[in-house]
């Protein structure tokens, strides 16, 4: 594998440097003096900063966009052979790097890098960690996988010694990281267009968990069915946290605040000044509680006080579309999310029903075939805990055959379970059919990992805002 000398900055073309990561390694090599270009297929705001901070950037890949003066190539999992610039990159034998292999060799440079994984949950948790780092003024470095209001962005270039980046499961890109904290969220069936079965998932996050050097620590929720075959022979520390007083760290005597947001206190087994703190979350959901444990227990080894991370937590309100409020229309309430997974879904609409409203209406729109076939059942009865799910078509992503289903197929499904559903095979007429129906004391939630926000977007900005 190629090997970065940071102390020898060159010229790196990143292939899909519009992406949410890409981007943000993108800025930190450019920050460190390596000159920096690189192409996506279609113009965005995450390439417009980056052409905006003097970083070349080609919209469309192209063959010509490959010069003989790039020294190494980054790649996307979404990159495949038949792409242009990648038969180029070949052809010219320009050494090149995965993005989670790059992120790897940048973690290498720091004292305390910090890898937040997990099925579900890897941007809040990283988001909460990163409120708490900076109100206790550490000058972290930061890569998350969403935008962050306090940080105007995905990425904080620091100075201090410690880099907090979150962890993908998909494509085993996290087994190319090199923590000293690595946070385990849940593990649960997801992307199976790449992993066999749940099996094949637990054993990629055994194989991640295995990573942490004898001195490194390994947060993990306790509640995972067999955990002792993700924890077994490590020679790490081992951090437990959950519901319970069974783990290290647990949340206790909560509650919910008028907002439906949780308020709660954290226990840990060992006594820490302002460890009797009450937490207010500045989001909702019980799925947070957790999170929030998770994030407390690795700012605990970070030296962050408890009132640095109750303040922290307090001021989170969120990263962008992770329950994000996008304005009203007609009097209701919009909110994007970035649901995709049915345990996510589950979650948020059970944080929603927290908070008042009349009904819940929910615009989900399915992300790749292999995910919904795999998981049909169970994203029907997910989408159950709306009052009226709105389906449209699934955003294939990298896939391009449909396995034989539709969204109808799901519509189909939830109805099955007599539950009403709609369907409508455009963003248009979604609009249109929400425009006439949404009404003063909905809540509306578009949902999603796809395009599906720009729905939300398009209603609280066609003058139909209350």
């Amino acid at each position: 594998m190629y090997q970065i000398d940071f102390q020898k900055p060159v010229h790196v073309y990143f292939v899909g440097i519009g992406g949410i990561s890409m981007s943000g390694l993108a800025e930190i090599l450019r920050d460190r003096g390596f000159k920096v270009s690189g192409s996506d297929r279609s113009a965005s705001p995450l390439t417009e900063r980056l052409a905006g901070e003097g970083i070349t950037v080609h919209i469309g890949q192209r063959a010509e966009n490959i010069t003989e003066d790039i020294d190494l190539a980054v790649f996307t999992a979404a990159i495949h052979p038949d792409n242009p610039e990648y038969v180029r990159i070949m052809e010219l034998g320009i050494p090149s790097l995965t993005r989670a292999q790059l992120l790897g060799q940048i973690m290498k440079n720091y004292e305390i890098p910090v890898a937040i994984s997990g099925t579900h949950g890897k941007t809040t948790t990283t988001s909460m960690l990163s409120e708490m780092l900076l109100e206790a003024g550490q000058d972290p470095t930061l890569s998350i996988g969403g935008n962050l209001a306090s940080i105007g962005g995905n990425v904080r270039i620091g100075q201090g010694s410690c880099f907090v980046a979150e962890a993908c499961e998909y494509t085993n890109s996290f087994l190319s990281l090199f923590p000293k904290i690595a946070i385990i969220l849940n593990i649960d069936a997801d992307h199976l267009d790449f992993f066999k079965d749940l099996d094949d998932i637990r054993a990629s996050f055994a194989r991640f968990a295995a990573l942490l050097p004898e001195d490194g620590t390994l947060i993990i929720n306790g509640s995972i069915p067999d955990l002792d075959q993700i924890t077994k022979g490590l020679s790490c520390r081992i951090i437990t946290f959950g519901n319970s007083p069974e783990y290290d760290y647990y949340a206790d005597e909560i509650h919910y605040d008028e907002k439906g947001h949780p308020v709660f206190r954290i226990r840990s087994g060992k006594a820490v000044e302002g460890d009797d703190l009450q937490i207010s979350l500045g989001v909702p959901g019980e799925h947070n509680i957790y999170n929030a444990v998770a994030a407390v227990a690795a700012a605990d080894l970070l030296g962050i006080s408890r009132r640095d991370a109750a303040a922290g937590l307090a001021h989170f309100g969120g990263a962008g579309r992770r329950f994000q409020s996008m304005g009203t229309l007609n009097g209701a309430a919009v909110i994007d999310d970035y649901a995709h997974h049915p345990t996510e879904i589950a979650a948020t609409l059970r944080a929603a029903s927290k908070l008042p409203h009349d009904r819940i209406i929910c615009v989900f729109q399915s992300h790749t075939f292999s995910r919904t076939k795999a998981l049909m059942h169970e994203f029907a009865e997910a989408l159950t805990l709306a009052d009226l799910p709105i389906l449209a078509d699934i955003y294939p992503a990298r896939e391009t055959d449909n396995l034989g289903i539709s969204a109808e197929t799901l519509r189909d499904e939830i109805r099955a379970l007599g539950h009403e559903c709609l369907y409508f095979p455009s963003f248009e007429e979604i609009e249109n059919f929400l425009r006439s129906n949404c009404q003063k004391g909905d809540l509306l939630i578009t949902m999603g990992a796809g395009n599906i926000d720009t729905v939300a977007k398009d209603l609280v900005s066609d003058g139909q805002e209350a």
